[in-house]
């Protein structure tokens, strides 16, 4: 087994190591923007859309500024505005339910899954009322939810199914992407996502081409033509730029996902009958491990442990978002899946360069500091 000596650092993300092989490709980008000046739209943000529609399975996607915009943007969309309500898992990043307060609408928290961490049918329809108008689905570390009976729920209960996907690119359920099962999906390119762009970045995807169109014109002002604005909008373009780099580094996605399964798996049976609880993944899923998730009695020590040991950690989340001071205003009876969750719950480190030995020493350190 590699040992993690003294002086080294086990890094929770390299971005460096992974741009370092593609780094003349990303360069070569950057100099065809340079001599096109297409900063703003253009045939990268073109050809890049297109490519990540086809990724995604779906017949159209709009690229915007950054994840957060894409949410909204759907929500402002479809229509939902104050005095509706949308139901949205506890354990999120706060984007999820920033979206919905930022329309006007109430987010609604429910509990989680205690195995996968993610939001269920059963949680689903313990929420709605005669005011819910969405359900924010979200695919939380890398795995998409379970689909079929969210999607089966949502349809009969007659609301809208918005997929968060802004961890789980190329993730799949049942073989269909993420993204791709409900009204829309929303995902972030984020530099520190599997898909990440140099900077912000975002798209939105979905079969519906009046959506479609209804997003890109609120992303561009409220555009309906260049000197007509239609509606009251927004500026939450794409950049040339980072569609550029996002096309170059869409072309490795698969590889890179592929390799966070090997360092998961690495992880995953080095913590079997321990005190560790992993994550466990749905029969029907292929996740793609954005982030290596695990529960542990005492988090804190942990953490203190392998930071002395050179192991970075982070945790997602310290806080679900119903007990966010800013959303104190929604807070709900207790959920006891996200709170506990919340208390106990790290990120090990899981990038596409980690080496599966150092992936093996990380989670032995684990073990010897429990």
């Amino acid at each position: 087994m590699t040992i993690i000596s003294p002086t080294e650092t086990v890094a929770f993300l390299d971005l460096a190591a992974m741009h370092a092989p593609i780094r003349d490709q990303l360069t070569q980008a950057w100099n065809n923007a340079l001599t096109s000046s297409a900063f703003v739209g253009g045939e990268a943000v073109d050809a890049f859309e297109k490519q990540w529609a086809d990724y995604c399975g779906t017949a159209h996607c709009v690229g915007v500024a950054n994840g957060t915009d894409s949410l909204e943007l759907i929500l402002t969309a479809l229509d939902i505005r104050p005095g509706d309500e949308v139901i949205v898992p506890a354990n999120t990043f706060v984007a999820t339910a920033e979206a919905v307060v930022r329309v006007g609408a109430t987010p609604v928290f429910v509990d989680v899954d205690p195995d996968t961490l993610l939001i269920t049918p059963e949680y689903l329809w313990s929420a709605i009322s005669a005011r819910t108008k969405a359900v924010m689905v979200v695919h939380l570390y890398g795995q998409v939810a379970e689909m079929d009976r969210i999607v089966a729920a949502a349809e009969a209960a007659n609301i809208h199914v918005i997929e968060d996907a802004a961890q789980a690119h190329g993730a799949t359920f049942n073989g269909t992407k993420a993204g791709a099962f409900g009204v829309a999906g929303s995902f972030s390119f984020y530099p520190g996502k599997n898909l990440g762009a140099l900077g912000d970045a975002g798209a939105v995807v979905t079969d519906d081409p009046v959506l479609a169109e209804q997003i890109r014109s609120l992303a561009n002002h409220g555009r309906g033509s260049h000197l007509l604005h239609t509606a009251v909008g927004r500026n939450s373009r794409l950049d040339g730029l980072q569609a550029a780099m996002l096309g170059i580094k869409l072309r490795h996605l698969d590889e890179w996902n592929r390799h966070r399964r090997a360092v998961h798996r690495v992880y995953r049976d080095a913590f079997v009958g321990s005190r560790v609880k992993t994550l466990a993944t749905l029969e029907a899923g292929e996740p793609v491990h954005h982030l290596e998730v695990i529960r542990v009695p005492d988090r804190d020590r942990l953490i203190a442990g392998l930071s002395e040991r050179g192991v970075e950690t982070g945790i997602h989340y310290a806080h679900p978002c119903h007990k966010q001071p800013g959303f104190s205003r929604f807070d709900r009876d207790r959920l006891p899946v996200a709170e506990t969750a919340a208390d106990h719950q790290l990120s090990l480190p899981m990038h596409p360069t980690l080496e599966l030995q150092r992936a093996e020493a990380v989670a032995q350190l684990v073990l010897e500091l429990l």
